[in-house]
């Protein structure tokens, strides 16, 4: 790989990254969603009980907030290959380098995961409910499925971002772990 490594952050990969960059800069990726749209049964849930993640799931006219970091050409192959072992662990997503606006301007080509709608981990179809009974329930070696959705919005509003619809999903998420949890 020549030159510097961009990589687009809309999840986890903002409050937990897991490698050193040299710039961290707003970004927003045109014609993608960010949304709880795929099952998790490595991190945040079990294959008996899995949890949902975040996914880059495209959609006309949508535009996903997040960040880019722009790491160093002499490490980019070493967080390239940190990445795909992390992101591509049961190859639900697809890796794409797609072009991503930087807030102070420009643009860049940057590394992404995105939904593979055709695997069978997608699920698309889910409403806010029925992610919130899931999300509220499900844990996995990561710890809680919720944590990770809470750590998410905590990035978020870090960075000045406002997404609604996780907003709206933590509180249903809150209060069904009001009720305990489930067997």
């Amino acid at each position: 790989m020549a030159g510097d490594l961009w990589v687009f952050a809309y999840g986890s990969l903002i409050w937990h990254p897991g490698f050193d960059y040299e710039e961290k800069r707003l970004a927003a990726l045109e014609g993608y969603r960010r949304s709880f749209c795929m099952t998790s049964v490595h991190y945040r849930g079990t294959p008996e009980r899995p949890g949902l993640v975040l996914a880059l799931d495209a959609e006309a006219g949508a535009c996903c907030e997040g960040v880019a970091y722009r790491v160093d050409a002499a490490r980019a192959a070493e967080v390239l290959a940190y990445l795909r072992e992390r992101e591509l662990v049961s190859y639900a997503y697809l890796e794409a380098f797609l072009t991503v606006s930087l807030a102070e301007g420009g643009a860049v080509e940057a590394v992404t995961y995105v939904t593979n709608r055709d695997h069978s981990q997608y699920r698309g179809d889910l409403d806010l409910p029925a992610q919130a009974e899931i999300i509220a329930h499900a844990v996995g070696p990561r710890g809680p499925n919720a944590e990770y959705l809470f750590n998410t919005l905590s990035g978020l509003d870090a960075l000045g971002i406002e997404d609604r619809e996780l907003t709206d999903l933590a509180g249903l998420v809150r209060a069904r772990r009001q009720d305990g949890p489930r067997p």
